[in-house]
């Protein structure tokens, strides 16, 4: 074995021990603070819009395990080269080991709820490291011989499986630290009971078909939180200050002490492309807003809420639709539960009318009231636009893209949106022909999506299937295609099909 291959080998199996400690010690008292995460968050903060919409578009909900597999990849890159030329220059180990501290410091720095303390982890595994490189390559440098030695050698197999057991048992105890966090908070999430509504919501209408209501885990999950936020529900708390006469802090127990309400609103994501899969119905328990808006006092002036989650995310979301009279809430249920931990418990805001990015902070603990001329938050840095107004939309959920069907009657049928607005009609035009006016099944508001149905006599052959929706104001959904990028996608859903 070469000594270049001895010390790639000896590089990989000592920064992996590094980062196996430096997660042990992030889990124990600051998970945010893994470098792992935090590199990641770093790149996620990075990465061109259009390159997000891509990974959204194309990966789904996996874009988060693949870009953390690309790190990780990348890390056994560096640490293989920085081995390899520890192998014959000794130099070379603070160098690599300081990129790699500096870099997983610098990321965990940068996170917008970060703390001094968060870059220890990363220094701290850095420099296991580059002391544990050291002790592989370091008999083995001082017995370099001039040609490659033939045999094993038994010292350096030893110490490499002594450091890979090391790693072993401090990632198993990381994981162990996590998995106990995840059921600690799900036992606190499961102690929670939350009380009647105040102002309930109204039965669904007669007729109301399946699917009306999306179920808690199907319904999407689009964020950049590379691990779910844990939350003690017990020491949650908001806080609500700017522009205001007096400050107020809330805690859960506050929260489900008021009158609350209980609202079927349909949620939607900007990142959905045309026909695209992010938006779901749910039966959301809440504390309006803009009682607690009242309590603090609006000052005259102010036009932007910025909502601020426990791991430093920042929705940008306008004032005045927490106050005019829409059922704007800070969400402690979903569906008769408690949130579940991926949609923001203990409390998550809401915004009927908005895409999530302007009205439906995550894992809310702040609220400031300030202008829009003050601060930009995450996404409106990144070019999205500031008001986030859901735009008309409609989609084809049967027959599928590409679908087989067989002719004669084919029940062609989805759903269609327009929050605070509603839907009047929805219509589907088969290769291109005139406008056919479908069925409209009944709903639950203007907040929710609308389902219908048409049943289409297909004849043999290729066809493709169009759907347009207008809405209450009689604004007719536009056919021009338009990408999410920056207020969200616009278009007609087609789908083709084969009949015969």
């Amino acid at each position: 074995m070469s000594h270049r291959l001895r010390g790639a080998i000896c590089g990989i199996v000592a920064a992996g021990a590094g980062i196996a400690v430096a997660e042990l010690f992030a889990a124990a008292i600051r998970p945010a603070a893994g470098p792992l995460v935090a590199v990641g968050g770093a790149v996620i903060d990075a990465t061109p819009t259009v390159v997000k919409e891509f990974a959204v578009r194309e990966l789904g909900t996996n874009d988060k395990p693949v870009l953390l597999t690309v790190i990780a990849l990348v890390l056994v890159q560096l640490a293989a080269v920085t081995g390899a030329a520890a192998a014959r220059w000794r130099a070379a180990i603070p160098v690599g080991a300081g990129l790699l501290g500096a870099t997983g410091a610098a990321a965990a720095l940068s996170r917008p709820a970060s703390t001094a303390f968060d870059a220890i982890p990363a220094l701290t595994g850095a420099l296991l490291s580059g002391v544990a490189l050291w002790w592989l390559l370091r008999e083995r440098r001082e017995r370099a011989p001039a040609v490659p030695e033939k045999g094993v050698d038994r010292r350096l197999v030893l110490r490499l499986s002594l450091l890979a057991a090391g790693a072993g048992l401090a990632e198993a105890a990381a994981l162990t630290l996590a998995t106990r966090r995840e059921a600690a908070t799900g036992r606190s999430r499961e102690a929670i009971r939350l009380p009647p509504p105040a102002d309930p919501a109204p039965s669904l209408p007669s007729g109301s078909p399946p699917g009306l209501i999306t179920g808690n885990t199907a319904f999407y999950r689009v964020d950049t939180a590379l691990t779910v936020p844990r939350v003690d529900p017990a020491a949650w708390r908001l806080r609500i200050h700017g522009m205001v006469h007096r400050e107020v802090v809330v805690s859960l127990a506050d929260l489900l002490r008021r009158p609350l309400i209980e609202r079927d609103i349909t949620l939607n994501c900007v990142s959905n492309e045309v026909g695209g899969p992010y938006a779901g119905t749910a039966r959301w328990l809440g504390a309006p807003l803009a009682d607690l808006l009242r309590e603090a006092g609006v000052r005259a002036g102010a036009d932007q809420i910025v909502a601020r989650s426990v791991e430093g995310m920042t929705i940008g979301t306008p004032l005045a639709t927490a106050l005019d009279g829409r059922d704007t809430m800070l969400a402690v249920g979903m569906n008769g539960e408690p949130l579940p931990a991926e949609h923001g418990f203990p409390v998550r805001m809401l915004t009927p009318g908005l895409y999530g990015y302007a009205g439906a902070c995550k894992w809310v603990t702040e609220l400031e009231i300030t202008t829009f001329d003050r601060f930009d938050a995450y996404w409106v840095k990144r070019g999205w636009s500031p008001r986030g107004t859901v735009k008309t939309a409609s989609r084809i959920d049967r027959p599928k893209p590409f679908a087989r069907v067989a002719a004669g009657p084919v029940t062609v049928a989805g759903v269609a949106w327009a929050q605070r607005r509603g839907i009047a009609a929805v219509e589907i035009s088969v290769d291109g022909g005139a406008w056919i006016e479908a069925e409209l099944l009944p709903t639950a508001s203007i907040d929710t999506w609308v389902q219908w149905r048409h049943t289409w006599t297909a004849g043999p052959g290729a066809h493709s299937i169009a759907v347009r929706a207008t809405d209450r104001t009689g604004a007719v959904q536009p056919g021009t295609r338009v990408t999410p990028f920056p207020d969200g996608a616009t278009g007609w859903h087609t789908i083709t099909v084969t009949v015969g």
